[in-house]
């Protein structure tokens, strides 16, 4: 039994190292090097970052691993962060981005802010910075960027469901992904939300894609029943209704997807059904 169980226990920290180990640190050319950080995981999280952690927790966080690189006094920290996947490092990178940023083209897309530079491709999200103001250690920064971005897996594109957002008067880089609770309701999941300005109107569309036509069904059904109103076809729909949290809200959905804008008057349909058709064809 004890051999057994020595056997397991090998084989599961085997796994566990190959698994860890598939993320690669690149030296960087006169830094020394320092890997001596732990395999952060869903557990202990909050040891590296605390009261940050669970908006990653919130983004489906697997792992994450740091380094350091010195040079006399010079550091340049490195954070490498997978989530379970690509629109779930989108959201957590878009969560910590701001349309005032330099960006950057790295990965699918990044941003060089005050000696840190973020970006994100594929499952992952990077986060290197330093606190040095010397142009070589801000180089050197720009670098290991690269040199990580080029050994990451990973598609350099934005995740497919941004692709659904209409163009037309959408604020640029503040596309966010919202895991959980979108509108602030617990049946609301899993949206993309842009921003948008159109003469003097602003509002927002949110894009909620569904794994199915029942699971989507249900949430719109719950929605229209916490504002009084019956669902009445079981595949489609447009309704408009007041949200007593976020004020009128246009719906409309088709077998997977539903879309909410927020943000426009009741008499403002015309707008609404624009954008709407644009989306859901």
């Amino acid at each position: 039994m004890k051999i057994k169980f020595l056997l397991l226990l090998t084989i599961a920290l085997l796994s566990l190292t190959s698994y860890s180990q598939d993320v690669i640190v690149p030296d960087l050319s006169g830094y020394k090097k320092i890997t001596n950080y732990p395999v952060y995981v869903p557990e202990n999280l909050w040891d590296f970052i605390n009261g940050a952690a669970d908006n990653y927790l919130a983004y489906g966080f697997v792992d994450l691993h740091v380094a350091e690189y010195k040079k006399g006094k010079n550091v340049i920290k490195l954070e490498i962060y997978r989530h379970r996947d690509n629109i779930q490092s989108f959201g957590i990178y878009s969560s910590e981005r701001s349309p005032s940023f330099r960006f950057i083209n790295m990965g699918a897309q990044g941003y060089d802010v005050g000696g840190a530079i973020n970006f994100f491709k594929g499952n992952y999200y990077v986060k290197i910075r330093t606190y040095s103001k010397k142009t070589k250690t801000l180089q050197a920064a720009e670098t290991l960027a690269g040199k990580v971005a080029g050994l990451l897996e990973g598609s350099t594109e934005m995740p497919a469901i941004l692709s659904k957002l209409p163009s037309e008067g959408k604020k640029l880089n503040e596309e966010i992904f919202i895991n959980e609770s979108v509108l602030g309701h617990n049946f609301l999941n899993k949206a993309v939300k842009a921003n948008y300005e159109v003469g003097p109107d602003n509002f927002s569309i949110f894009i909620l894609q569904g794994n199915s036509t029942d699971e989507s069904r249900k949430s719109v059904e719950t929605y229209l029943a916490s504002a009084g109103i019956d669902l009445i076809d079981q595949t489609s729909g447009k309704y408009i209704f007041a949200d007593g949290y976020n004020g009128n809200i246009f719906l409309a959905w088709k077998d997977e997807m539903i879309v909410l804008i927020s943000g426009l008057a009741k008499d403002q349909t015309g707008i609404a059904d624009k954008y709407i058709s644009d989306i859901i064809r």
